[in-house]
């Protein structure tokens, strides 16, 4: 598999991975007592999303490298190549 597939797949994995770490550690506004006047009671209250964003990408990357251990791994291809 070539560069351009790794790409693909990097990013294809990391949109799963963003949906699987959106909801992680948020706190809606009714949760926290600090509701904005116009807004839903159950926004968020704190976003954080460049951590979010940036976790995302570790996990991505740690997804596709054991994609690409898995494809280049010489025992595994035996069994399965």
């Amino acid at each position: 598999m070539g560069t351009l597939g790794y790409i693909a797949i990097y990013i294809v994995t990391w949109s799963i991975c963003l949906f699987a770490v959106l909801p992680r550690g948020v706190r809606n506004q009714s949760d926290t007592g600090d509701i904005v006047a116009g807004s839903e009671p159950g926004a968020p209250a704190v976003f954080h999303i460049w951590k979010k964003l940036l976790a995302t990408t570790i996990l991505a990357g740690i997804v596709v490298a054991l994609i690409y251990w898995g494809v280049s791994n010489p025992v595994l291809r035996r069994y399965w190549g």
